[in-house]
């Protein structure tokens, strides 16, 4: 279905009607057009953001109810929508989704109206679990993985050991919802999940920088840690290794699909060796003999 619909242009007329310009900017955003987003919308609710007259809590509200929607279209396109305010606008957005119990309660979705249906309403569930993941890291760390600084002066680089053992599983858990949206290359074949995708390719490569530093963070304090803290970094630095093979088959598709070259990052693969130090040097903390 291209172009909008009736039912889109009745919804963008109400809020025209009740004045409110971002409730019919989230309309315009969330059509039925198998299509990304608008730009011009996007940078408009971006900005509206920035207003301090403007209710983000009914911003946020016309994007749940818009993820209400029948249509497998909308409901992509409000999380999308969402995804794109969480990154771009200000930080006030994700503080207030932070802020609820609840987000995107999608967990059973699916649109009938066709095997495309289907189809994305599997994607649809996964990307809300993701939304719903990225929003609860922020309510723990009180900080979003993706703004931070990194780098040897970043946050996770220069975080103290027990706030490392306690950041490192949230951002793992991120990392891992991130990866279960598990797309095949074949499977991109439309602007909505497209738009999708690259989205979560570039929160990838952000995530990706922030657990690096944090495992090199954790390998230097490693052999000052206390032992009980040497078995939770060991955990980590285990998780972190399995997860390298996932991250590496996601940027895979990403070049599959045209992404460039030089926006991926190269993984490189920790030597077995630093695995065993860090065992052996544990088992001597626990009295174990090698």
């Amino acid at each position: 279905m291209s172009g909008q619909t009736l039912t889109d242009r009745i919804a963008a007329a109400q809020y025209s009607l009740t004045g409110s310009e971002v409730s019919r900017a989230v309309c315009k955003a969330t059509t039925h057009e198998q299509t990304a987003p608008k730009k011009k919308h996007l940078e408009f609710l971006i900005q509206a953001t920035q207003e301090s007259n403007v209710n983000v809590p009914q911003m946020a509200d016309t994007l749940f109810e818009r993820a209400g929607n029948a249509s497998w279209v909308v409901v992509f396109k409000a999380l999308l929508t969402t995804h794109h305010l969480m990154v771009h606008g200000n930080e006030r957005f994700v503080q207030f989704l932070a802020s609820r119990n609840t987000l995107f309660n999608l967990s059973n979705f699916l649109d009938k109206t066709g095997s495309h249906g289907y189809d994305m309403s599997t994607f649809i569930r996964r990307y809300s679990r993701y939304l719903n993941e990225k929003a609860f890291a922020y309510r723990q760390m009180a900080f979003d993985f993706g703004r931070v600084k990194k780098g040897a002066e970043g946050v996770m680089r220069t975080m103290s050991v027990e706030k490392l053992l306690k950041g490192m599983p949230t951002l793992q858990s991120q990392i891992d919802a991130l990866l279960e949206f598990d797309v095949h290359p074949q499977e991109l074949n439309n602007g909505v999940i497209n738009a999708c995708f690259l989205l979560l390719f570039k929160d990838l490569i952000k995530l990706y920088a922030c657990y690096n530093d944090g495992i090199i963070n954790l390998l230097e304090k490693f052999f000052q840690m206390k032992r009980s803290q040497c078995k939770d970094g060991l955990e980590i630095y285990k998780r972190f290794l399995t997860r390298m093979t996932r991250v590496s088959e996601f940027f895979k598709i990403a070049e599959q699909v045209g992404i460039d070259k030089n926006d991926i990052p190269e993984l490189t693969q920790a030597p077995e060796s630093l695995l065993e130090s860090l065992e052996t040097h544990l088992n001597t903390l626990e009295g174990k003999k090698p």
